[in-house]
């Protein structure tokens, strides 16, 4: 019943942008804190952003700090990744998450839900 449904991704140039929408359904979803992680060819998931449900508060990896943004539409019940200065160290699938519990935001491990992911491509 609960899904969580990422845009389309792209392929882009190296400097370029590109925005990420997921849409989550079947849940209370200003109750949860969302994430954005990624998995790159070879290469475990990793954690790219988080906003958490209540407070406020947003979570970044130092790879993507200034560069990514993160925020959410209640109303629309989406997270969005905003992504600028895309490089090719980037390309990844990207995975959005959802977090009931309030948990470790930079843990895949303690995510509840998530996304089929979707295919970013930045070419240098």
């Amino acid at each position: 019943q609960v899904q969580l449904v990422e845009s389309e991704g792209g392929l882009v140039q190296a400097g370029d942008s590109l925005r990420l929408s997921c849409l989550a359904s079947g849940l209370t979803f200003t109750r949860y804190t969302m994430g954005w992680f990624r998995q790159a060819p070879g290469k475990e998931r990793e954690f790219v952003a988080a906003l958490t449900s209540s407070g406020g508060r947003i979570y970044y990896a130092d790879s993507v700090k200034g560069r990514f943004t993160i925020s959410r539409d209640n109303a629309k019940n989406t997270v969005y990744l905003q992504m600028n200065s895309l490089k090719p160290e980037d390309t990844a699938v990207y995975y959005c998450a959802a977090d009931r519990a309030n948990g470790v935001t930079m843990s895949l491990h303690v995510y509840d839900y998530w996304g089929q992911g979707t295919q970013v491509t930045v070419s240098s």
